[in-house]
């Protein structure tokens, strides 16, 4: 495979396409909801209808509003590619959403000039205007599976670039120019991760994507695997040339089993064509990628626990220096980053870093994806700009809280904070939600309403902590559970203000002394709502017994 096979393979694609394409989400969340039966009876109707020479029904990935799935699209297909040579449009580009599969006959049939009983959506809805997609650009356009698909959107075009007009120092250069963050939740920024790999001695090297996406209501990671897998290969292998080294490893939880299919399907079709294995592009530049799955433990997403993991140990952390970038994955200098952060390799080099530092805020460039859930309107999986504000993505694009008001917005799952609403106003950035007592984290996003006890919520995030500690380090293993017990006698009615003062210490001295990130964070949901919402815990304070003197006379 060399450039000029990959733009021959491009034009057959291109070429393949009919004019019109039927896009049906097949992706976990409208799977759910019945869109396999959806996409049959789509592709049964386009040949009852005499429409096989012009429409085609394409399987593809999430397309975001998940709330309202199963997802149906119509476009012409030369809007996919470039848009010089879009074909005269028989259709405007439709949208269909909660699709079931009996009205998918006459979605068809509308194309022929009949009616469709499908509900029709609004493409120009701030949920879908609003967005800007940079790792999302392709998902649920292109159909995952078909490797082809990527190539003719220009996939693998960043990885030549790499190899044959950049050095690997200026690959890293160009990560850093961009301005590009950790996206796994602790925003370290990546081109000094990719530096300190790259200057590490010769020799073996690795690299790791941490799809162990284990946040609860978050699904950004899995969204991205199963939409668009090759972007995440290329973006690994460019990595992988860029620090020097040969062998990547993708870490995804077993609970992820459309996009571990999904993921192993791409590898051998990219193996196939020579983009992958040994000398990619015909060149003398070898790198292979393997999968690794989790068996659903969340302290693996972790760095250090993960490579314990991978190696085939326990998956405990262990102290840091020294740091995986010197010392990682079986003692050699391992670079570690999460799905949406190598989603966001190729759109930078192919583009140039100025492009995507002219994206975002001055300390958080790019866009970001959040799984927006909760009490609100419209949910589902949007990419935004860095620096928007939450009201704009809770009462623009998520419509609101359907019936009252917003109390809170949770961010950065169990390791985050709770927002009040008081502070909607807050831009989306790295720097600006620590301060309010939250975090980016890996993109979780939960609206409350008036209706929800903040007790309760900490409560919630308390046990999921005090179940997923590895139990290795012991502010962790007993401080969730003493801060679990304490919490349950707030909502049971039964806590002083000694246990008040009890509950602010212990949190303090479990996000001081833990070992790893699980337990130094795990306080936060309480420590916010104990910030924001105090007077939810002294009015669950028991009620004072005062007793009665012994000398006292009754009226």
């Amino acid at each position: 495979m060399d450039l000029a096979n990959l733009i021959d393979v491009a034009t057959a694609e291109q070429m393949r396409q009919k004019p019109l394409r039927v896009n049906c989400c097949t992706s976990t969340g409208c799977r759910a909801a019945r869109s396999l039966e959806v996409m049959q009876n789509l592709e049964a109707a386009v040949e009852a209808e005499g429409l096989t020479d012009r429409v085609e029904v394409v399987g593809v990935g999430c397309m975001g509003f998940c709330g309202l799935g199963p997802l149906v699209q119509v476009e012409p297909s030369a809007t996919l590619y470039d848009e010089s040579h879009r074909s005269t449009a028989l259709v405007e580009d439709l949208f269909y959403e909660g699709v079931k599969p009996a009205e998918a006959t006459s979605i068809i049939g509308a194309l022929n000039g009949g009616v469709t009983t499908a509900l029709k959506g609004d493409l120009q809805h701030p949920f879908f205007a609003r967005q800007k997609k940079v790792v999302r650009e392709y998902s649920g356009r292109i159909d995952p599976e078909r490797i082809e698909e990527y190539i003719a959107v220009g996939g693998y075009r960043a990885l030549y670039k790499a190899l044959f007009e950049m050095t690997p120092e200026e690959v890293v250069a160009e990560i850093t120019k961009s301005g590009l963050r950790g996206r796994g939740g602790g925003g370290y920024p990546t081109g000094l991760k990719w530096a300190t790999v790259a200057k590490m001695p010769a020799g073996q090297k690795y690299v790791i994507c941490n799809g162990d996406e284990g946040d609860p209501g978050a699904f950004m990671d899995r969204s991205v695997l199963e939409s668009d897998p090759h972007l995440i290969l290329e973006g690994m292998a460019i990595a992988g040339y860029a620090v020097g080294a040969n062998h990547g490893f993708i870490y995804v939880r077993a609970e992820y089993p459309l996009a571990i299919q999904r993921l192993q399907k791409a590898i051998q079709q990219a193996k196939k064509y020579g983009l992958l294995g040994t000398q990619i592009f015909d060149s003398h530049w070898d790198f292979k990628i393997d999968i690794r799955i989790g068996a659903g433990a969340f302290v693996c997403g972790e760095e250090t626990a993960l490579i314990q993991s991978v190696e085939g140990g326990r998956g405990n952390p262990r102290p840091r220096p020294p740091y995986p970038a010197q010392s990682g994955l079986w003692q050699c200098p391992t670079l570690i980053n999460n799905v949406e952060t190598f989603g966001n390799i190729t759109p930078i080099v192919r583009n140039g870093s100025d492009w995507y530092a002219g994206i975002g805020t001055e300390k958080s460039k790019g866009t970001k994806i959040f799984a927006l859930t909760g009490k609100i309107r419209n949910n589902g999986l949007i990419e935004v700009p860095m620096g928007i504000t939450l009201r704009e993505i809770v009462e623009e694009m998520g419509g609101g809280v359907p019936d009252g008001t917003v109390k809170a917005v949770q961010t950065g799952g169990p390791s985050g904070g709770c927002i009040p609403a008081t502070l909607l106003d807050t831009p989306v950035a790295y720097d600006s939600l620590v301060e309010i007592g939250s975090m980016m984290g890996s993109g979780g996003m939960v609206v409350m309403d008036e209706s929800t006890s903040m007790v309760e919520v900490a409560h919630f995030y308390m046990e999921f902590c005090r179940e997923e500690s590895c139990g290795k380090c012991i502010p962790c293993r007993a401080g969730t559970v003493q801060l679990h017990e304490l919490l349950t006698r707030f909502l049971k009615k039964q806590a002083t203000k000694a246990d008040l003062e009890k509950l602010e210490s212990l949190c303090q001295m479990v996000k001081e002394t833990s070992l790893c990130g699980l337990g130094m964070s795990a306080p936060n949901p309480v420590l916010s709502t104990l910030r924001y919402f105090h007077e939810e815990y002294e009015a669950l304070l028991q009620a004072p017994i005062y007793a009665v003197p012994a000398y006292a006379v009754p009226d």
